[in-house]
């Protein structure tokens, strides 16, 4: 048995269940009956940085203060004020905190808690992490189809998805899209309960929503709890048609208990005390009302200056002395004497050893999971149909606009120039469309950290599922559909080789200018920088630079090296070279018109690619693909260990927003 003192380190690891073939079963079997949970001299302390000008100063705050308890099969409720503690205490025991301020000791059944708990356990965030853009029934089958072990039949997990729909009484609302707070509640509670883990934590499941549905929501939980289940809730202020279903009450505050054990008692232990309760006043009232320090008389009526005192004292102080009060109260009573005898035989039933790191461990394996993020992605994608019409209809106009336009001002004196122009504006065009591409990654911000941590699935297939899935109908489909249009009405190359070079010039493209449109998805899930401000000024000063190659020959004579880190100048070479390589623009019956040109007439794609310093050799148009494919391949790569580096950097930035609201209170 390790010292309570001790601090807990929990590095997250992502294993492969085909490198560890037994792990997924066994660990699922662990947590297949009932489960107890036990919490033994907890505390959890957060670092926080203090600046002011160009000091800075590290603090240590104490969140949680040496927390024991235990938690059986039935409604374990944790109640407080709005200081955070409830939630903190919840997120705790659910393993969903940064473990490296825990001390302490979580069992599961007398032994430490699995390295794998956050896949074996389900969990419900205070923000529901549905898809609104897909049914009810979608949603509860993309966990069931990436958390059931695969030996479940198809027919199994469809009977179990019907058994939680009817459950939640969500039969009939099934093939609904959860747009309301209520209807995404539910489906967030089912999404947890068609896994069946034995332990079931929810935080704050019943904030904004009304009485009728707070009941029913925790009579469901009730009900799962007479099967077996823990379920351990934070709540706030719940009416007494709610409280007097709970089987077991935490209340906490100011990181201290005040109480801990079967819920019907806490009314008993506090009268006993001295306080005096009204019949008429909801027991979660009383008790709110004796921990913010409403109730004096009982602890501070020994004294009476303390009285007189008390009334000038600051409502913080009188708050704490109340909350210690409250906590060394707790302490001496028989209530916390017979909790701790049953923990200490838990404690000493513990097996040696505690685990070291904290495993993300899937029931599914790479290609399963690959397969269903991509179908997930299709079906998202059908709710933007109507955008994707009004974007082919935009792009639709622009090209016969441009295509207007260039009919208009073409002149056979300059026609290769305005192929030029034509190939530089279809470039700038696929940049500006690229510009959203961040969102990706960033719509998913808030569902790749639960679902992850959850064992949905690896970082691997989620990346490659969403590029697979999200960029080519979002980002292929628009471009290919106007490089066709461009194809077909603008003029240019029309052999069927030249057309597929065109396509693939494109697609590279896209690619290269997605994965860097990416890193600001990445990189703000992971780190919170702003970077995509930054790659919109990369592709300003690239294009401009580039149409200054176009329009003026020698205008960038000196700064030529730019274009070695140009996106955009690797594409327009290469639609440049396929477009213009061969081409005869001063046919022979048309030698007396061009000798009436002012200016000197450029009769063939070589001259105008000599001018612009392009190897007319076929490796001349092939290096810019290597470039591109390069590009891509780094920025892809750099991408993905962003998401990889996700999990350390997400406890970085809960302590960062500590850090933010100590400056700016």
């Amino acid at each position: 048995m390790s010292s309570n003192n001790d601090p807990v380190t929990v590095p997250i690891l992502e294993i492969n269940p085909s490198d560890l073939p037994e792990m997924d079963t066994s660990d699922l079997n662990s947590l297949a009956e009932e489960a107890v949970l036990s919490f033994h001299n907890i505390s959890y302390q957060e670092t926080v940085q203090n600046c002011f000008l160009f000091s800075k100063k590290t603090s240590v705050r104490e969140k949680l203060s040496n927390i024991s308890g235990i938690m059986k099969p039935g409604l374990n409720a944790i109640m407080g004020p709005q200081d955070g503690s409830r939630s903190l205490l919840l997120n705790v025991l659910a393993a969903r905190k940064d473990p490296r301020g825990l001390s302490g000791d979580i069992l599961i059944n007398g032994n430490p808690r699995p390295a794998n708990f956050t896949c074996t356990s389900g969990y419900v965030p205070q923000n529901d992490v549905v898809m609104r853009t897909v049914t009810v029934r979608d949603n509860i089958e993309f966990s069931a189809a990436l958390r059931l072990p695969m030996t479940m039949t198809r027919d199994e997990k469809r009977r179990r998805i019907n058994e939680v729909l009817d459950l939640l009484h969500l039969d009939k609302e099934s093939n609904v899209k959860p747009r309301s707070k209520e209807l995404r509640k539910r489906t967030s509670i089912a999404m947890e309960l068609v896994t069946e883990h034995p332990i079931l934590f929810l935080d704050d499941p019943t904030t904004d929503l009304d009485l009728g549905t707070t009941t029913d929501i925790i009579s469901v939980l009730r009900r799962m709890s007479r099967r077996g289940r823990t379920i351990i809730f934070s709540i706030f202020r719940p009416p007494y048609s709610i409280f007097r279903l709970f089987d077991s009450l935490t209340l906490v505050a100011s990181g201290k208990v005040m109480f801990h054990g079967p819920a019907q008692e806490a009314l008993e232990y506090f009268t006993s005390a001295g306080y005096n309760y009204d019949s008429h006043n909801d027991p979660a009232d009383f008790f709110l009302e004796i921990i913010n320090g409403h109730h004096f008389s009982a602890l501070l009526d020994t004294e009476e200056d303390g009285l007189e005192s008390g009334e000038h004292k600051d409502l913080s102080e009188r708050q704490h002395q109340v909350t210690e009060e409250l906590a060394n109260m707790y302490a001496q009573s028989s209530i916390y004497s017979e909790m701790r005898t049953e923990l200490d035989s838990l404690l000493r039933e513990q097996n040696a050893g505690r685990s070291s790191a904290l495993e993300i461990t899937c029931a599914t394996p790479f290609w399963h999971q690959l397969w269903w993020i991509i179908c997930s992605s299709f079906k998202n994608f059908k709710d933007f149909r109507r955008m994707t019409i009004i974007k082919a209809f935009i792009i639709f106009i622009l090209t016969v606009s441009m295509r207007i336009t260039l009919h208009v001002l073409r002149n056979d004196c300059s026609e290769v120039h305005t192929r030029a122009y034509l190939l530089f504006l279809l470039t700038v065009f696929q940049c500006i469309i690229s510009v959203t591409a961040g969102e990706v990654l960033m719509i998913d911000r808030d569902h790749f950290p639960h679902e992850y941590t959850s064992g949905y699935y690896r970082t691997s297939s989620y990346f490659l599922g969403k590029l697979l899935g999200e960029l080519v109908p979002r980002r292929f489909l628009p471009r290919i559909i106007l490089t066709v249009i461009v194809f077909i009405i603008a003029g240019v190359h029309k052999d069927v080789k030249g057309f597929f070079a065109m396509i693939f010039t494109i697609m590279m493209l896209t690619c290269s200018t997605s994965s860097l449109m990416l890193s600001p998805g990445a990189g703000q899930i992971a780190t919170g920088v702003p970077t995509k401000f930054l790659v919109t000024v990369y592709f300003v000063i690239m294009l401009f630079t580039l149409g200054l190659s176009v329009f003026f020959v020698n205008g960038i004579q000196g700064v030529r090296w730019i274009q070695y880190f140009s996106i955009p100048h690797y594409g327009f070479t290469a639609l440049l070279h396929n477009e213009l390589l061969g081409q005869n623009f001063c046919p022979e019956n048309k030698t007396a018109l061009f000798s009436k040109c002012q200016n000197i007439v450029i009769c063939t794609g070589e001259e105008y690619l000599a001018i612009q310093d392009i190897d007319l050799s076929s490796w001349g148009f092939w290096k810019n693909h290597l470039a591109l494919s390069c590009i891509t391949i780094i920025l892809f790569s750099c991408n993905y260990v962003e998401l990889l580096a996700f999990m350390k950097m997400r406890h970085f930035l809960k302590r960062s927003c500590t850090f933010v609201e100590v400056i700016w209170p």
